[in-house]
Formats: structure tokens, C-alpha cells, sequence
């Protein structure tokens, strides 16, 4: 049920976007008729009543729909596996981690045993201090 609501919805939305986008702003109807384009099959003032009459339906639809579903929801509790979300995701194959190379025994088997221990700094010599100028 929750499903198929759905689908509906957003087929409504879809259709309400495209109604939507149809229209001039001005509210002359049928912006990408242009004019006179559907003279023979409507008037514009006709063609401004279908849209805005459409519009009205489609908005009445998705508000309808948009309420269901979230009452349907609602009361589905966390149980419902019908969710796009709830969905668990698809598990991705686990590749085996890659093992380390053996190194031969002769060799170092961490970067701390192949270097040596650094020396320690030397104490920094103490600064001159010029004799005082006992002259006077």
C-alpha cells in the first residue's frame, strides 16, 4: 500500500512540477504556447482556467498524499521494511587484508632497528661576556 502511494506521489509531483512550469507568470497560462499557438483548440483565457484548475487538483493531490504517507508511516512503527531507507545496505565482499612480506632474519625487522640511536645534542656553549672596562 505505502509502496504504490508512492509511486503515485511521485508521479503527482512530477506532473505538478511540469503544470507549474507551463504557466507565464503573469497568469496568461501557457507560457511555452506563446500567444495565439493553441488558438483553434483553446482561448487564453480558457487555457489559464484548465492550468490554474489543474494546478489546484494536483496540489490538492500532493498534500492529500503527503499527509497519508505520513500517517501511514507513523503508525508502521520501526518494523516497516517498506522504506527506501530503512533498506539495509547491499554487503560488499571482504577481500582478504594483505599480509606483510617475511623479511630474512639478517635484515632489520623495524625501521627503528635499522637505524642507529641519534646523538645527543651538545650543550650550547656558554656566551662570552665582555670584561668590564675598569679604565676611569
Amino acid at each position: 500500500m505505502i509502496k504504490v502511494l508512492l509511486v503515485l506521489h511521485v508521479f503527482v509531483t512530477v506532473a505538478l512540477i511540469g503544470v507549474v512550469l507551463i504557466q507565464r507568470s503573469e497568469g496568461g497560462g501557457l507560457g511555452l504556447g506563446g500567444g495565439q499557438g493553441m488558438g483553434s483548440f483553446m482561448t487564453g483565457r480558457g487555457t489559464a482556467n484548465l492550468l490554474t484548475r489543474t494546478t489546484a487538483i494536483l496540489g490538492t493531490a500532493f498534500f492529500v498524499l503527503s499527509l497519508a504517507l505520513a500517517l501511514l508511516y507513523k503508525g508502521s512503527g520501526t518494523a516497516n521494511n517498506a522504506a527506501i531507507l530503512n533498506s539495509p545496505a547491499p554487503a560488499a565482499p571482504s577481500a582478504p587484508a594483505p599480509s606483510a612480506p617475511s623479511l630474512p632474519s639478517s635484515l632489520p625487522q623495524t625501521p627503528a632497528d635499522a637505524l642507529p640511536a641519534p646523538a645527543a645534542p651538545a650543550a650550547p656553549a656558554a656566551p662570552a661576556t665582555p670584561a668590564p672596562n675598569k679604565t676611569q
